[in-house]
C-alpha cells in the first residue's frame, strides 16, 4: 500500500496531475508596491467589474489569490491606479509580474494557455505603445520648449503617430484572427474601434460563435454582431415606420426607387450639428439626381428637435420616436453613437455607411451620375 501511494505521489510531482481543478491560482510580484497595501481581484461581467477578493502585498511585493470560475473568463488585478487583465479557468496556476511605477502598465503573465496567449498579445501591444509613448513625449517636450508652435509640432508628428496607431490596430486584429480558439483573441478584438473595424468584428464573430458558449461577454458580443451583420453594406435595409415631424407616419419603403440617406442625429449632439452643413450641401447638390435624405432624430424633446431642424435648414423628411437611444428604429439599425448614416439604393440595399464631409460628396458624385 505504501509503495502504491509513493507511486501516485511521484506521478503527481512529475505530471502535475494533482492540481486543484476546482479553482485557479494567481501568484504575483509587483515592483514598487508598498508592503501591506491592498491588491484586489475583480471579475469582469459585461461592462462592469465585481470585487471578488483582496489581500495585501508582502515585503517583497508578493501576493496570491485562489478563486474558482464556472468557465474560462476575464479577471482584473488592481492596485492603486494600476490594473492588469487576466484570463483564467479552474486548474490554472498563473504568475504575473509588473512594476507599479510603470505608467504604460506593461506586465508579464505566464503559467497557462490563456495566460501565455495574453502575454503574446501584450508583447505586440507594448511594442507599439512604447513607440507611441515616445512620440507623445517628443510632442510634450517640443511644446514645452515652443508653446507658440503647438499646431506646427502636431502637424510634424501626427503622421508618425497615425502610422504607429495603424500598425497597432493591424497587429491586434491579426492576433485576434489567428487565435480564435483563445479568449485572448476576444479581448484583442475588443481593443479595436467598432466604428473603424465593424466588418472585421462581424467576420470574427462568425469564427468564434461556438467557441465560448459559457462566457456572458462573448454571448452578448455575438448577439450585437448578429444585429450588425444584418445592416452591413450589401444587405437589405430593414424597413421601419416612424412618426414624421408633422405627426404623420413615414415608412422607409416609401422611398423605394430613390437613393436615400438615413441620417441618425439629435439636436443635443454637437458633432451632428457640426456635420449638418455638410449634409445640407450634399442634399442641395444631389436632390435632383434621384437622391433624398430621411433624418431620424434621437431627441426626446420634440420642441428642441423641431427648433434644430429649422435652425440648421434641414429641408428633407424628418422622423423621430422621441426615445433617444431606446428608439426602436435606432435599435433596429444598432445605433450606438451619432451621427450615423446609411445610404440605401433604389432597390432597398445598403450601399454605404457613415460617410461624412468630402467622403460623402465623393461617393454621391461617383454613384449618382
Amino acid at each position: 500500500m505504501m509503495k502504491r501511494l509513493g507511486y501516485i505521489l511521484l506521478l503527481c510531482a512529475v505530471f502535475s496531475a494533482c492540481k486543484d481543478k476546482g479553482s485557479f491560482v494567481i501568484e504575483g510580484q509587483f515592483k514598487n508596491a508598498s508592503p501591506g497595501s491592498k491588491v484586489y481581484l475583480f471579475g469582469l461581467q459585461k461592462d462592469h467589474q465585481t470585487p471578488l477578493d483582496s489581500t495585501v502585498f508582502s515585503e517583497n511585493g508578493d501576493f496570491k489569490f485562489t478563486h474558482s470560475t464556472p468557465a474560462v473568463d476575464f479577471f482584473r488585478i488592481s492596485s492603486g491606479h494600476s490594473e492588469y487583465m487576466i484570463i483564467a479557468k479552474n486548474g490554472d496556476q498563473i504568475k504575473i509580474n509588473a512594476d507599479l511605477a510603470d505608467k504604460t502598465l506593461a506586465y508579464s503573465i505566464s503559467g497557462a494557455m490563456e495566460a501565455d496567449k495574453l502575454e503574446e498579445l501584450n508583447k505586440v501591444k507594448n511594442q507599439y505603445m512604447g513607440k507611441i509613448s515616445e512620440i507623445q513625449k517628443k510632442f510634450d517636450d517640443a511644446v514645452t520648449a515652443q508653446p507658440d508652435k503647438r499646431d506646427v509640432i502636431m502637424a510634424q508628428l501626427k503622421p508618425a503617430y497615425i502610422q504607429e496607431i495603424n500598425g497597432l490596430n493591424k497587429a491586434v486584429l491579426k492576433f485576434a484572427q489567428d487565435n480564435t480558439t483563445s479568449l485572448a483573441s476576444f479581448y484583442a478584438v475588443n481593443l479595436l474601434n467598432p466604428a473603424e473595424f465593424e466588418k472585421e468584428m462581424v467576420d470574427y464573430a462568425d469564427k468564434i460563435k461556438s467557441n465560448f458558449n459559457d462566457n456572458a461577454a462573448v454571448t452578448e458580443f455575438l448577439v450585437r454582431m448578429a444585429k450588425l451583420k444584418s445592416i452591413q453594406v450589401g444587405q437589405a435595409a430593414p424597413d421601419f415606420t416612424i412618426n414624421g415631424i408633422d405627426g404623420k407616419p413615414i415608412k422607409l419603403s416609401d422611398f423605394k426607387g430613390k437613393y436615400v440617406m438615413l441620417d441618425f442625429w439629435a439636436s443635443w449632439c454637437v458633432p451632428c450639428r457640426n456635420e449638418n452643413p455638410n449634409v445640407v450641401k450634399a442634399y442641395n447638390a444631389f436632390k435632383d439626381k434621384n437622391f433624398t435624405i430621411l433624418g431620424i432624430s434621437l431627441d426626446k424633446d420634440a420642441a428642441a428637435w423641431k427648433s434644430a431642424v429649422i435652425a440648421d435648414k434641414l429641408t428633407w423628411a424628418q422622423g423621430s420616436d422621441l426615445k433617444d437611444f431606446d428608439s426602436p428604429t435606432a435599435k433596429l439599425y444598432a445605433i450606438e453613437a451619432i451621427p450615423s448614416s446609411f445610404i440605401v439604393d433604389p432597390s432597398g440595399k445598403i450601399i454605404a455607411k457613415n460617410l461624412r464631409g468630402e467622403e460623402l460628396d465623393a461617393f454621391l458624385s461617383k454613384t449618382l451620375r
